[in-house]
């Protein structure tokens, strides 16, 4: 086995602990924790038509969050 061989070993046996004991934690099968991992990481891809989606809402709700400071009248200096 070469180097590059058992450093891939390692990662696999290391990651796939990870859903393993996710899946326990939220008492699922682990085939559907993979399954999300895989379907998240194509959604991912789209992340920045989401990401612009999201920021368009934000701006056509603004009013809702107060992102504008009021301006201080001439009365209140």
């Amino acid at each position: 086995m070469n180097a590059i061989q058992k450093i891939s070993l390692f990662f696999e046996l290391r990651s796939f602990g990870v859903s393993t004991w996710f899946a326990r934690k939220m008492r699922v099968p682990v085939s559907r924790v993979r399954l999300f991992f895989i379907y998240f990481s194509f959604i991912g891809l789209g992340s920045p038509v989401i990401l612009y989606l999201m920021m368009a809402w934000v701006l056509e709700h603004k009013h809702i969050f107060k992102f504008q400071r009021k301006r201080k009248t001439i009365w209140e200096l």
